[in-house]
């Protein structure tokens, strides 16, 4: 079965390796390349250079604070007309305070769901071809009207979401759901609050890494979860996830300013249950625990953790696309 791709997690190997490895993907059947923006490769830059005209194209995801959506709807209309035959998943969300405001520099923003509603709403209007004029509670325009010509092929909007209410809103108003960090078991829980909006399909990045569990993978696998479990939107998506022990701890440690204490509370439970460490068999039995679960579009994100980061990522993806 078809798998996309995510090369959020091995951006910092190079961009040579990151179109050799999306490559290698798309020869092996990948229905969909995605890239994320923090303070990397800018998205859609990335993605127009390894588009190939049919395979999928994805932002997972660009916070919408950083850019209008005129800006997003041009940038998305721009790869839909380069690759006429693909789907363009346009993936925004809210991010965290952390990039928005430490990073970029710019105002995280309150009243997230109206926030991401008008945006979602901007965005389509501009994708119709006529004239647009907005004057709304977070965004404007006047006698807007996007210069990229599209066939009926259109952009598609996908909304990264963690709790119930942005997830109702993502089956309201968006074509598909972005989940993440989330064990297979949290998944029907999620599908339950977006089919509460609507039918948006069900998104999924897929945490994978082939090889055998060492010290060295559970130190990164606990730092890569400490970095999210310090947001409090993820924190919470943990609890909800069933992870009330790991997130006490970690908040009793977070208070103390015990950064070692912090990881600790990062339990083996949660490792094997996000970060997937295992053989083909494990990786791919984890794919099939999503599908089950209800996502229809697993998106792999490789673990490149071991002694040769690229062949490690280059095995993963051997191991986990079109299967």
């Amino acid at each position: 079965m078809p798998t996309g791709l995510t090369t959020a997690s091995f951006t910092a190997l190079g961009l040579d390796t990151v179109r050799a490895a999306a490559q290698r993907a798309i020869d092996l059947g990948t229905d969909s390349v995605w890239a994320a923006e923090t303070t990397g490769p800018e998205a859609f830059t990335l993605l127009a250079a390894l588009g190939n005209g049919s395979v999928g194209l994805g932002t997972g995801v660009v916070p919408i604070q950083l850019r209008t959506p005129q800006t997003v709807a041009m940038a998305a209309a721009t790869l839909q007309a380069l690759n006429p035959d693909a789907d363009i998943w346009v993936g925004i969300g809210m991010s965290s305070p952390i990039i928005t405001e430490r990073w970029h520099g710019t105002e995280h923003g309150d009243r997230p769901i109206a926030r991401i509603r008008e945006y979602v709403e901007l965005l389509r209007a501009c994708w119709s071809g006529e004239p647009v004029d907005h004057r709304g509670e977070f965004f404007s325009a006047r006698g807007f009207r996007l210069g990229v010509r599209l066939g009926e092929r259109r952009p598609k909007v996908v909304l990264a979401a963690l709790g119930p209410k942005m997830l109702e809103l993502g089956g309201e108003i968006a074509d598909a759901v972005l989940l993440n960090y989330l064990p297979p078991a949290h998944v029907p829980w999620s599908v339950e609050r977006v089919r509460a909006g609507g039918d948006a399909r069900i998104q999924a990045y897929v945490h994978l890494g082939l090889g055998e569990r060492t010290p060295d993978t559970d130190r990164l696998a606990r730092r890569d979860l400490f970095g999210y479990a310090s947001a409090d939107a993820y924190r919470a998506s943990f609890r909800l996830a069933g992870f009330d022990d790991e997130m006490d701890a970690f908040e009793i440690a977070k208070s103390a300013r015990d950064r070692d204490g912090q990881m600790a509370a990062i339990s083996d439970r949660m490792i094997d249950e996000i970060d997937t460490i295992g053989d083909e068999t494990r990786l791919r039995s984890a794919l099939d625990a999503y599908r089950s679960a209800g996502v229809d579009d697993p998106i792999v994100m490789p673990l490149p953790w071991g002694e040769d980061r690229r062949q490690v990522l280059f095995d993963t993806i051997e191991a986990t696309q079109g299967v």
